[in-house]
């Protein structure tokens, strides 16, 4: 028995300390990322000016301040933390429904966020009364909400499945974006150019309180989720293997559901519609990391915060002066990405 635990042990120190190191370096990367996020934006100040600032804020003159920690660190900050929430939900829906092509955008959470921002923008409709000037955002929570709640009361109706729920969030999301399409046919020039930008995505409505309640939000459900890192690395070996071993299947998918819904619908009420970084974080830390949830986790969201903040850089980089918004970056980025996906699952299927 000791010349069989003794290799394992081994062999997980040795995994574990692989993994350290790869997160110093992403976490590495991502502070490259955010410092040049930092540097480029709206006011003038150079990477040194930045750098200057962040390390003797004092020293520093009004006007660099305003520009650094007023204008350029919020939404550096909201697209770490809207990446990491992401990246995250998207992970913990392709743990649960066994699928890799499964991420809030595409299990239609997105979409119907989106609906719920429309009918504030076009029509001045308030799901939650005495929202006031946050009645977009309040509209967009409330929708995504709604949508994972309808996901959760019918795949507990028919039997909870990986099947179910993907086809149902598939419907959600035909569903949410037929009505988008009523409601801009309804909407005037004005109204019609709000919600196709806030459908782009776009991290410009960033502030502290947002990012408090990102950071709240995220520094609950990662530990929440690992926590349960054993479950559900059990449950990715199958629904009977993991039953076997305990795991109480319906109840943990439920349960994950719950809180990477609840993380989307934050981050889709914050920053608009932002596709493909729940998918492509996720993949990148499969492929460097493998199923060990304990390991996948963190650095499912660590590579999306990556992503989410080299797209917003580059958002402000592509042309001087031009703030594109930030979704039609992780789209370009995305795109071929998912496409190389579905042929590769057929290959591996043929």
């Amino acid at each position: 028995m000791t010349s069989l635990v003794l290799p394992l042990a081994a062999d997980y120190r040795r995994s574990t300390l692989r993994w350290l190191w790869l997160v110093t370096l992403g976490i590495g990367l991502l502070g490259v990322t955010f410092l040049l996020d930092l540097s480029i934006g709206p006011g003038p100040a150079s990477f040194a000016d930045v750098v200057g600032a962040l390390v003797s804020p004092g020293s520093a003159d009004a006007r660099l301040e305003v520009v650094v920690f007023d204008l350029r660190l919020p939404i550096a900050l909201l697209a770490v933390l809207i990446g990491a929430m992401l990246g995250l939900s998207g992970a913990g829906m392709q743990t649960i429904l066994g699928n890799p092509l499964a991420d809030p955008f595409t299990l239609g959470v997105s979409a119907a966020a989106s609906v719920g921002a429309s009918l504030a923008i076009a029509f001045g409709w308030a799901v939650i009364p005495g929202a006031g000037p946050l009645i977009v955002t309040a509209n967009a929570f409330a929708f995504a909400l709604a949508a994972s709640l309808v996901l959760f009361a019918l795949t507990k109706m028919r039997g909870v499945s990986a099947e179910t729920m993907i086809l149902v969030g598939i419907a959600l999301l035909f569903t949410s974006n037929a009505l988008l399409a009523l409601i801009q046919y309804r909407s005037n020039e004005t109204q019609l150019q709000q919600i196709v930008f806030w459908m782009m995505g776009s991290l410009g409505r960033a502030s502290f309180d947002k990012i408090l309640v990102c950071t709240a939000a995220l520094g609950i459900a990662l530990p929440w989720m690992l926590a349960r890192g054993w479950l559900l690395t059990a449950l990715r070996l199958g629904d009977e293997r993991a039953e076997s071993l305990g795991v109480k299947v319906d109840r943990l998918r439920l349960e994950v559901l719950a809180v990477v819904s609840l993380l989307a619908a934050i981050a889709v009420a914050f920053a608009g519609t932002i596709g493909f970084v729940g998918l492509v974080g996720p993949h990148i830390a499969r492929l460097i990391v493998g199923e060990d949830q304990r390991f996948f986790l963190p650095t499912a969201a660590l590579a999306s915060a990556v992503i989410l903040s080299l797209a917003s850089t580059l958002s402000k980089a592509i042309t001087p002066g031009v703030i594109y918004p930030i979704g039609m970056i992780t789209a370009f980025i995305g795109v071929p990405f998912f496409v190389s996906l579905i042929l590769s699952i057929r290959h591996r299927g043929a």
